[in-house]
């Protein structure tokens, strides 16, 4: 039963610090937050990916460039280019680890304002750290795992960041339905959402990017959404996008 509830756990806390903080922060910049808060879900971040930490820099370039050149040839994620999930993963690797390591030529409209803390990220993402969270997942598994194909779960621990940005533009530009006319192929995942976020209300948020609801239908629920109101609430942040949705 733990190892189930830590999975659960683990999935949530680290999508929430890639939905709030990686994506409506770091790349769209949807709410403004002090340097305090900044550098607290820098450091959340870091420690809910573990080993899959991504860098907010390089994940905010990619993923402008993403909403730029949606399901085109230079879109860094796209599935319509791939037969399957984990080619579209490894070359979304590639093209992270060209921005991250500065050997992929970026277009200055993408490379500015987001988060930077050069010693966070020097030991964040330093081997140490990716192997020392690999061996809390192994031995919280070796003492709590109750059945042999529960260590099954132990790649989605090491993946979880990665895995959860692929589940999203994959299905994401692939099933569901459409409100809006947008250029691409992005679709609103609504069965499947709520292992996500509101992460997978694609062809929502493409049509309105600096929206921080990325809900639109009566029906739809974006769970992000009304933390981010909490935490606007408490002064913790300060939303500052109100993009309209424009009609059909």
């Amino acid at each position: 039963m733990f190892v189930i509830i830590f999975l659960i756990l683990h999935w949530y806390l680290s999508l929430f610090g890639q939905t709030f903080y990686l994506h409506r922060y770091s790349a769209h910049k949807m709410f403004l937050m002090s340097k305090f808060w900044e550098k607290f879900w820098h450091i959340y971040t870091w420690v809910t990916q573990g080993t899959s930490y991504l860098n907010a820099r390089a994940y905010a370039i990619l993923h402008r460039m993403h909403h730029a050149y949606s399901d085109t040839e230079k879109d860094p994620h796209t599935p319509h280019f791939f037969k399957e999930v984990f080619t579209m993963m490894w070359h979304t690797r590639k093209v992270y680890n060209g921005v991250h390591k500065g050997t992929m030529k970026v277009e200055p409209r993408f490379d500015k304002n987001y988060p930077v803390y050069p010693k966070i990220d020097k030991v964040a993402d330093s081997w140490y750290s990716r192997l020392g969270f690999a061996f809390v997942y192994i031995a919280l598994y070796i003492m709590f795992a109750t059945e042999w194909w529960m260590f099954l779960f132990l790649p989605i621990h090491f993946l979880i960041g990665p895995i959860q940005g692929a589940v999203v533009n994959w299905a994401g530009h692939k099933y569901g339905y459409r409100n809006f006319n947008e250029h691409d192929h992005s679709r609103n995942t609504f069965f499947i959402d709520f292992l996500l976020m509101g992460e997978l209300f694609q062809n929502n948020h493409h049509h309105a990017g600096a929206r921080p609801n990325f809900a639109v239908k009566w029906y739809e629920l974006d769970p992000a959404y009304p933390i981010i109101k909490l935490f606007a609430k408490l002064g913790m942040i300060r939303i500052v996008s109100t993009q309209p949705v424009l009609k059909k």
